[in-house]
């Protein structure tokens, strides 16, 4: 493991994203800290990425994995050679701004309990804009359902620095998520069979059964450009989605939820396979299927796993309503206009 005095260990993963490093690599350089080591991690990848970096970029540490281990296995290989006190999960695909890491820093040393950050979250392609995958932080509705402040399934809210105060969070966005290195490496990392999506949903969940918290940090902002490497209209993403979600629901929820829950999304999953078919996605029907399968096929290895994430009876910032009939049948469109007294 390569020794640093760096306090924190901005890792970007790379994998045949040259055209994302070339357009977003400049922004992270020339918005870094001197208390900050900027690491690419790359994934085997195919394109000439890492002669690029080489070539263009000689100072800056690659890790070269010897496979495509996905999201969550590739930063666990590579972050077992960096040795700082904090990672920065950072996408190939975003541009982050000036004074951009100084937040995160603070708050994250302003409470030990702190265990997890992210920035604001706007779209590189309308900056006024929240962006998908994590806008102002994200929450979990009754029946596993994310959302986030600013964004409700498809519907994203403009900035209007109506979230510019700090808060905790359920879950922190895997596109820039800062994280203590010690409680990342006692949890063991994140959770490498989720491959990608939804695994940084289960390793905050995991971190709050450890008592720690997560949060937010308005004052932090970076611009995403979302879907790098798989559209939001790829049927492997839809299989991913459906997996991972009753994966991390069966691993974190108590005990006393978990037969309501899993009752009420077979039926709900259901509805959505069938509403596929209906629309003419017989690709996606069938991905939410398989979906299931796979989460039959290894229901035992995922008992174990729940096992040791010896999940809390009570949760926080959890909402208790359903955030599927708030927003199709009662028609919210904002975070700000869900009933407060259902979060606990």
């Amino acid at each position: 493991m390569q020794e640093t005095s760096k306090k924190i260990a901005v890792v970007i993963l790379n994998w045949n994203g040259k055209k994302f490093l070339e357009k977003f690599l400049p922004s992270v350089i020339q918005y870094n800290s001197d208390f900050a080591e900027i690491i690419i991690a790359d994934n085997a990848s195919s394109d000439d990425s890492v002669a690029f970096l080489q070539n263009q970029y000689p100072n800056i540490r690659i890790i070269q994995n010897k496979k495509n281990f996905g999201f969550a296995g590739g930063y666990n290989e590579a972050l077992k050679h960096v040795n700082t006190p904090y990672y920065l999960l950072l996408n190939s695909d975003i541009e982050v701004s000036p004074n951009w890491l100084e937040p995160l820093l603070q708050l994250m040393e302003l409470d030990e309990k702190i265990a997890v950050c992210q920035p604001k979250l706007l779209s590189y392609y309308d900056k006024t804009a929240f962006e998908y995958a994590g806008a102002a932080g994200g929450f979990i509705d009754s029946l596993g359902y994310p959302f986030c402040r600013g964004r409700i399934f498809n519907n994203l809210e403009k900035d209007e620095h109506q979230y510019d105060q700090n808060c905790e969070i359920f879950w922190a966005t895997g596109a820039a998520m800062m994280v203590r290195s010690d409680v990342y490496n006692t949890l063991g990392g994140l959770d490498k069979d989720f491959f990608a999506h939804m695994e940084e949903i289960d390793f905050c969940w995991r971190v709050k059964n450890k008592g720690y918290k997560v949060f937010y940090c308005a004052q932090s902002v970076a611009y995403h450009v979302g879907g790098g490497t798989l559209p939001k209209s790829s049927s492997r993403k839809t299989y991913l989605n459906f997996r991972n979600n009753f994966t991390l629901l069966y691993k974190n929820l108590p005990s006393n939820e978990i037969f309501k829950v899993f009752a009420l999304r077979l039926i709900l999953d259901g509805v959505a396979a069938l509403k596929f078919l209906a629309g003419g996605n017989p690709a996606e029907f069938f991905a939410v299927t398989r979906a299931h399968f796979s989460f039959y096929r290894h229901f035992f290895k995922i008992r174990k796993k729940r096992k040791l994430c010896k999940p809390q009876m009570k949760l926080f910032q959890w909402y208790k309503g359903s955030i599927v009939f708030d927003h199709y049948v009662k028609k919210i469109q904002k975070f700000s206009e869900l009933p407060i007294e259902k979060f606990r």
